[in-house]
Formats: structure tokens, C-alpha cells, sequence
């Protein structure tokens, strides 16, 4: 089995991280990747067709021994995924997500919240790994009404017991984010990048250290204490300088004035709500000069909520569909686990773990970006009439897109490809549109 060469063209880049060697065999991963049903290392050698050409640890050896680094991949994706951004600032989207793992022995292991079996009553904890995951958001040209966002680069979360068992020093989720943000705007200076994230993300310890070419859109306290920015200083005054300037109403009390009713068109539906923006300063941040957005739903039942965005040129509705965008990145964490197996890698050693499932992301970005160089001019979709509102292509049609196109090339690689009956090559192919 092989990969389509118009997808090899997009990995190929990839090399310069690796030793040809190494590189050679993580193509072959990458096949197994695309078509394996479950997706540990073996299964994707079986997958690939190359289980009884070489020993199985030579390719284990990819992720738990060999020289590379996942960050470099990551930056060389970023520079192939350059190519759909719009001119101006390039769009980020933060968060975290959960693997679940079993085993004692499993590097990184712990227990951490789990927010798709939580309550708001009930918190839930899993054994697993937590994962916390720097995205580009990007639009596809032939598909406007979606966005996508496209990992790039990835920190496993260490607990405090996991942390002491690994004997590292314990770093929160903020601040693992921004050591991803400044890789990557460190790596590019000559851009500005703009991050959204929710709250988890939104406090000083990100915002008071953001790069100098980023900026952040994230939620705020409904009673977060807020600054006008401070008066200038007289001449001769003693004593240091004031930090802060009067206070400002709250977010929640800024909707009782003065709010406005708008009509909102967010998360592919109109929602009716009242709005109130004001430029101010955060309590713990009064450097920093904000767009603070209060909102009040009419429908859906929700409560009040606060946003901001260090872009205060923004308008209040700008700031919302901005963060609103950030919601393609709980679509890419879905399709990585369901259709490339983000949890299913079995690795246990320091880097197997740290190497192994981010590849599944890093696929994801890769599939998308394929599509749309080559894929989306070959695409067929699957007849669905009970299914009439679908108005584009969804990740599992990408993905099944480019295992037609392979097994389509490999057919047409065989030498007797012409004399093959048509109905054997309609049944395989059938067989690559079958759910990844």
C-alpha cells in the first residue's frame, strides 16, 4: 500500500526534521496511518503491508528513540499551511483535551477532569494524558461557511503526582500555551498572530505574558474588576506611578444602562441577545488595554457572559464571532480521535508518548491541507438524500477522499491494472469509501 503522490508532495517537506532513514520509515507509519483500523504502531505496519519485511522495533524506534523533533514537524506544517492564510493576522485557537490511557507504567499518566462525561454537578476524573494543543484557524476557499482549525504544535500537561513521578517540574496548562505561542511566533516575527481560547486560557498568566506579536480573545469574570486607563502624570509628582485609573463598572453591571439588542449570527444560527462594550483595563493585567464585551442572551437560556479581545479596534460583534471560531477546534480533537485514533497509540516510553499521538493531529492538518490542494477537485460525495442540509465536506469525507485516491493509484501502479475487472476495481474502491 501506498500513499497518492500528490499527498507525498505535502509530507515530503517533513524530511528535513529526520535523517532519510528515519524518514523513510515514518512514510511508511504514515500509510499504515491513513489505513489501518486501529492505529498502534503494529497495526499500521500490518496496514501498510510491510509486517514481514522488517522487524516490528524498527519502527517503534521512530518514536521512542530516533532523532527528530516533534516541534520542528510542527513548524514545517505551519509553513505548508501558510498557503491558506488570508494577508494580515493569522488566526490561533488554544485548548486542551483529554486521552484516555490504562497502565501504571505509561509515561505522563494521571488523573485529570474530563469535561465530556462531567456534569455540572458531578465532575468526573479519567486516567490518561492531557494534552494541550496550539491550532491555525483557516477558511478553505471553496468552503467559506467553515472554518477549520489545524494543529500544529502540542505539550503533554503534567499533574503534580505525574510530574514527581517523572521528576519534572510542575508547569500549568497556561503556561505550557505560552511557551507554544512564543515557539511559534518566535519562529516568525515577521507575522502577528491572534489567539482565541477559552477561560482556562483567558487569565494573566497568558495574557500578562503573550509574545509581542500576539494578541488574545478569551472570556473575562462577569464581575471582573475594571480600570479606565491611568491619568497622566504631573510633573514633579513623587512616589510611583499609578498602574490603574478610576474604576469601571463591572461586565454585568454594564448591561443595565446602556445595553443594545442585536441579532447575532454565531455558531450557524441566529441568536437574539443584549450587548454592551466599553475599552478598559483588567484589574490584574492594567497594562494591557481591552474591547470587554458583555452579552446577555434573549434565547437559549444561557446566563450572562463577558468576552474581551486585546484588538480594541474591534466591534463587539467581531469580538464574538471571532471566539465563536474557536469552536472548530473541538471539531479537529473529535475527528483526530474518532478517524485517526489520537488515543489509541499503546507507547508507554518518554518520547513514544510525547511523539506518537500528536502525529495524529499533525495528519489531520495534513489531510485538510491536502484536500485542498488536490482533493476537493476529485471529490465525490457519497449519494445521501435522507441528508440534504449537508453543505460541504466533512473531515471523514477528506480522509476518505484521499484513501480512494491511493488505492486508486496503487491499482493503476499494477501492471496488469488494465486488465482487471471493472466490478473488482468498483469493490475496492467501495471499499475506501467505507467509514475511516
Amino acid at each position: 500500500m501506498s500513499l497518492v503522490a500528490s499527498f507525498l508532495e505535502i509530507v515530503q517537506p517533513l524530511g528535513w526534521a529526520m535523517s532519510t532513514p528515519v524518514f523513510a520509515t515514518f512514510l511508511t507509519l504514515l500509510t499504515g496511518w491513513i489505513f489501518a483500523p486501529r492505529r498502534t504502531v503494529t497495526g499500521m505496519i500490518v496496514a501498510a503491508g510491510v509486517a514481514e519485511q522488517r522487524h516490528h522495533a524498527a519502527f517503534h524506534r521512530v518514536f521512542s528513540a530516533a532523532r527528530w523533533s516533534l516541534d520542528q514537524v510542527g513548524l514545517i506544517v505551519f509553513q505548508g499551511l501558510k498557503a491558506l492564510l488570508p494577508e494580515g493576522t493569522v488566526d490561533l485557537s488554544l485548548d486542551d483535551t483529554e486521552a484516555r490511557k490504562r497502565g501504571l507504567k505509561v509515561y505522563g499518566v494521571g488523573m485529570h477532569h474530563d469535561p465530556q462525561l462531567s456534569t455540572r454537578k458531578m465532575p468526573v476524573l479519567t486516567w490518561g494524558h492531557n494534552w494541550v494543543i496550539l491550532a491555525v484557524i483557516v477558511r478553505l476557499p471553496f468552503y467559506p461557511q467553515r472554518v477549520f482549525s489545524l494543529p500544529i504544535l502540542f505539550r503533554l500537561y503534567l499533574n503534580h503526582d505525574a510530574a514527581t513521578r517523572a521528576r519534572r517540574t510542575h508547569r500549568t496548562r497556561p503556561e505550557l500555551a505560552v511557551e507554544l505561542l512564543h515557539l511559534l511566533c518566535g519562529a516568525h516575527p515577521e507575522l502577528h498572530f491572534h489567539a482565541f481560547a477559552d477561560s482556562s486560557y483567558g487569565g494573566e498568566p497568558v495574557l500578562g505574558h503573550l509574545p509581542v506579536n500576539c494578541g488574545l480573545t478569551s472570556r473575562l469574570p462577569i464581575n471582573a474588576r475594571l480600570h479606565d486607563a491611568p491619568p497622566p502624570r504631573k510633573s514633579g509628582a513623587r512616589g510611583r506611578p499609578r498602574k490603574r485609573g478610576a474604576r469601571m463598572p463591572t461586565p454585568a453591571q454594564m448591561l443595565h444602562p446602556r445595553a443594545r439588542r442585536v441579532t447575532l449570527d454565531i455558531y450557524a444560527r441566529k441568536q437574539k441577545a443584549r450587548l454592551a462594550d466599553t475599552v478598559a483595563r483588567w484589574y490584574g493585567v492594567p497594562e494591557k488595554p481591552l474591547r470587554v464585551v458583555a452579552v446577555e442572551p434573549l434565547t437559549g437560556g444561557r446566563p450572562v457572559q463577558a468576552f474581551y479581545s486585546t484588538r480594541v479596534e474591534d466591534t463587539a460583534e467581531q469580538v464574538l464571532g471571532g471566539y465563536a471560531g474557536r469552536w472548530s477546534i473541538e471539531e479537529t480533537i473529535f475527528g483526530s480521535k474518532t478517524y485517526l485514533g489520537f488515543e489509541q497509540p499503546q507507547g508507554w516510553s518518554r518520547l513514544a508518548v510525547l511523539r506518537t499521538a500528536p502525529i495524529a493531529m499533525l495528519l489531520y492538518s495534513l489531510t485538510v491541507l491536502w484536500f485542498a490542494r488536490v482533493g476537493h477537485q476529485v471529490y465525490r460525495p457519497l449519494p445521501r438524500p435522507w441528508y440534504p442540509q449537508k453543505m460541504g465536506p466533512s473531515f471523514a469525507d477528506m480522509l476518505r477522499t484521499l484513501r480512494r485516491e491511493s488505492l486508486l493509484a496503487t491499482i493503476s501502479a499494477y501492471p496488469g491494472a488494465k486488465d482487471l475487472p471493472q466490478n473488482l476495481i468498483d469493490s475496492l474502491l467501495s471499499a475506501a469509501n467505507a467509514p475511516p
